[in-house]
């Protein structure tokens, strides 16, 4: 069986701000680092083969972290990379929502290619690691795309609000993937304390 365990970056200053990022290439905040540490004091004592990260470097960072408990192999794939949100990025909800209220967003990944995009470096980890037990870290709107094609549109993509450094498990089981939990954020001290 093949396990996945998707994690969302830590945060950064557009997260905070409420801004959309996709392609634009924010780092971590010292919010996201410390997301981060504790993804990574989570994750060390379970049996993990490999880290895969998207190349963008708020996930990259969150991955090297979480890695520095673990010390196993860590690959970048750019399938994981966040959706081009185009002349959005940079943009607040409200602000895409005044100047784009028909959302048709110049320059902006289709949902189309986003899906066929996630869901064939899925297939590809499947292929070249099947039976390992994974750690993805990506982004909201990949994790939404993956969570949303695995669930038939019943969470992710739309419906789904993904905490920054959340954990979610997927498992390749009888020839399908199948969602095993979404959005925890147990391990983070911020929810902790509610």
């Amino acid at each position: 069986m093949t396990t996945i365990c998707l994690i969302r970056h830590g945060e950064t200053d557009w997260n905070d701000l409420g801004k959309l990022q996709g392609r634009t290439d924010i780092p971590l905040n010292s919010t996201g680092i410390h997301q981060a540490e504790e993804c990574r004091d989570f994750l060390k004592n379970d049996h993990w083969d490999l880290i895969v990260t998207s190349p963008l470097q708020r996930a990259k960072r969150t991955a090297k972290i979480i890695n520095e408990g673990l010390q196993i192999p860590l690959i970048e794939m750019e399938e994981f990379a966040e959706r081009s949100f185009g002349d959005a990025e940079g943009m607040t909800r409200e602000e895409i929502e005044t100047k784009y209220p028909d959302r048709d967003i110049p320059n902006q990944e289709e949902r189309s290619a986003l899906n066929e995009r996630v869901m064939a470096g899925i297939e590809k980890i499947n292929r070249k690691y099947g039976n390992k037990k994974v750690l993805l870290v990506a982004h909201g709107g990949v994790i939404n795309a993956i969570l949303s094609i695995l669930s038939d549109g019943e969470i992710g993509s739309g419906k789904t609000r993904l905490i920054n450094a959340c954990i979610s498990n997927i498992n390749f089981q009888e020839e399908k993937w199948l969602i095993n939990d979404y959005n925890q954020v147990g391990h983070l001290s911020k929810y902790k304390e509610l």
